[in-house]
């Protein structure tokens, strides 16, 4: 919403309303194929509906995502392996290409763009995670059976304003533990310029990990 539609609402007394992005439609050509793929991947299963005119839907949630994906018969007329790019954000690259692996995947080797477009291009890549895992610049790809790409990507601190800052938390388990662990490297720094332990360790972690997120300025 531009800055004068967002005037012309408020003096209007017309609250803006939240619209939350939650679901992406993929196309497959099986339908109970993609249902094994995506189900062995971990996915939480959210329906499996079928219906007499011949309908059928199947949805999923990736771990920790607001976002589902749905694939079924009737459900759209794009071609089966037509979706891609289609981002999951991680915390650790390399960890949840290993899951992948794991769990019978072919992924990609890590790795980060050399030319601004290359993480949607193999022209460009260069193998391994970004110098110093630096953030929103690693990559890994996969693809389900009808080809469908996924684009996996490392995001530790998120840039200014693109969180809102006075909300803190953590999609599982493993991304908390991944927090706890930069900031563990970072205070670790700040004892050395102390010169002695900090006895505030705790809320100094707590302001680290809540500025990682919201992309403010970092605790020194």
């Amino acid at each position: 919403m531009s800055n004068t539609a967002q005037k012309a609402a408020m003096s209007t007394g017309v609250a803006r309303l939240d619209m939350k992005f939650e679901v992406v439609v993929i196309p497959v050509s099986d339908v109970d194929r993609a249902k094994e793929f995506y189900g062995r991947l971990g996915w939480r299963l959210d329906a499996d509906f079928r219906f007499d005119n011949g309908f059928h839907v199947v949805q999923f949630t990736p771990p920790g995502s607001a976002c589902s994906i749905q694939f079924g018969t009737k459900i759209t007329p794009a071609a089966p392996g037509s979706a891609q790019n289609l981002y999951l954000v991680v915390s650790d690259i390399e960890a949840a290409r290993t899951e992948l692996l794991a769990r019978g995947v072919t992924v990609s080797e890590v790795f980060h763009p050399g030319t601004p477009e290359a993480q949607f291009q193999p022209a460009g890549r260069i193998t391994g995670p970004a110098p110093d895992h630096a953030t929103y610049r690693s990559f890994a790809t996969f693809s389900d059976p009808d080809g469908n790409g996924w684009l996996l990507q490392e995001i530790t601190t998120r840039f200014p304003g693109r969180v809102d800052p006075a909300a803190t938390s953590f999609a599982s388990a493993s991304d908390l533990a991944s927090a706890f662990r930069r900031a563990e490297a970072a205070h670790g720094e700040h004892e050395k310029r102390l010169g002695q332990r900090d006895e505030n360790w705790a809320d100094w972690y707590a302001e680290y990990m809540v500025a990682e997120q919201a992309g403010t300025k970092l605790p020194t």
